[in-house]
C-alpha cells in the first residue's frame, strides 16, 4: 500500500547515506524526512529534479526553543507530499534560499525573515511580508520569546 512512499525514501537513502532510517511514512502519500543542514540543498534539488517533487506547497517555520526548524512541503504531480525538515541553531539563524529550485518560495522566505528573524541568503531585497513595512526592527512575532507588550514601548 505504501510502495511509492517507501520507494522515495529508499531512493533518497541510496543517494544520501545519512538519510537511511530517518524517514517516516505516517499515511499514504505523506512522507516526512529530517535532513541535515549541510546536505539540505542537495537533497531538495534531487527531490525536485530526479524524483519530480516539482510543487512547493509551503514552508513552515517553527521556533523549537534552541533552534529553528523549517519544513519544506513539496509535492509531485500524483499528490504525494514530501516534507523535508531542516534545523539551524538560533544563534546562527541563516539558511540558503531555495528560489533556484522553487521560484514561488519568495513569499514563504520573506515570512521566515519577518516572523522569525531568520536570514535567508540569496533572497532578493524587497518589501516586508506579511508584516507592514513600518514594522519595528528586531520584533519577530513567531518567536517563543517575543513579547507583544514590547511593541507598546517602541516610540
Amino acid at each position: 500500500m505504501l510502495e511509492k512512499e517507501n520507494q522515495v525514501l529508499s531512493e533518497l537513502a541510496g543517494k544520501f547515506d545519512c538519510l537511511s532510517g530517518k524517514g517516516v511514512v505516517p499515511a499514504q502519500r505523506r512522507i516526512f524526512l529530517d535532513v541535515p543542514e549541510e546536505i539540505f540543498p542537495d537533497v531538495l534539488k534531487y527531490a525536485r529534479n530526479e524524483l519530480k517533487f516539482v510543487q512547493l506547497c509551503t514552508i513552515t517555520g517553527l521556533d523549537a526553543g534552541d533552534c529553528f526548524q523549517f519544513i519544506y512541503h513539496i509535492a509531485d504531480d500524483e499528490g504525494t507530499l514530501l516534507n523535508l525538515k531542516r534545523s539551524v541553531p538560533k544563534d546562527h539563524a541563516v539558511i540558503t534560499s531555495v528560489l533556484d529550485s522553487y521560484n514561488g518560495a519568495i513569499f514563504y522566505e520573506r515570512e521566515l525573515e519577518d516572523l522569525l528573524g531568520v536570514k535567508v541568503e540569496g533572497l532578493p531585497e524587497g518589501r516586508h511580508y506579511p508584516l507592514p513595512d513600518n514594522w519595528p526592527q528586531g520584533q519577530y512575532p513567531q518567536r517563543k520569546d517575543w513579547d507583544p507588550e514590547s511593541l507598546s514601548q517602541i516610540k
